[in-house]
This record gives structure tokens, sequence and C-alpha cells, in this order.
């Protein structure tokens, strides 16, 4: 098994086809705690991480939106006190894409590398 984190993104061509079922069955063991949801009827990957402080969810946050920026592969992502939620989709293709579990793993290997990832309960 790869280290998707490691990998870049492609740029998909637009007609491309998703990931299909099998396929996302595959990498989604390489994506842990990730959770395939559909919103709006596309299969999108999403994650909650947990801060101690509202400004260490905006440090994340940007520290995602600069990994994005740089592989051209751009999330949802939902700042509140505690806690950003990230969503990964691929929109030219209405779906998951491979490049959506390499950003997944990105994003983890962020998380894990913060000083201030130590869980809030509520």
């Amino acid at each position: 098994m790869s280290d998707l984190s490691h990998e870049r993104c492609v740029k998909p061509q637009k007609g491309m086809p998703s990931l299909s079922k099998n396929e996302i069955d595959n990498l989604l063991p390489q994506a842990e705690g990730w959770m395939v949801l559909d919103s709006e009827e596309v299969p999108k990957l999403q994650k909650i991480f947990r801060f101690k402080r509202y400004k260490e969810c905006l440090d994340f946050a940007v520290a995602v939106g600069l990994i994005a920026d740089e592989q051209d592969h751009h999330p949802k992502i939902i700042i509140e006190y505690g806690k950003v939620t990230v969503e990964w989709w691929t929109h030219v293709v209405n779906g998951l894409h491979r490049n959506d579990f390499i950003m997944a793993a990105k994003t983890d290997q962020i998380y894990r590398s913060r000083e201030d990832t130590k869980p809030r309960s509520y």
C-alpha cells in the first residue's frame, strides 16, 4: 500500500469518470477516519478535526488551504469553535478522484504534525 501523502495531484480532464465504488472501497482504508457521504448527489470525503481553540482551527484551515493551492485541488472547509470540517471531491468528474484521497492523506499529515491537535471533549 503506497503512502498517498507523498503523491501529487494530477489535473483530471473533463469527461473522465469518477472512481467506481470498488476503487473507493480500495482507497478508503488509507483514509483513516474519513467518511464517504453523498452531498447534493455527489460523493465526497469528509472528516472532522478537533482543536482546543478557535485560532488553532484557523491555523489548520490555512495550512490545508496552502497545500490545496500548491496541489491545485481545493476543498470545502468549515471552521467552527473547536473543530474544522474538511470535504474533498473533484468537481470536474462530479465525484471522487484519486486526488481526493491524496489530499485527505495530506490533510491528515498536517493535522498529525501540529502540536495543538489534542482533541477537545464535548
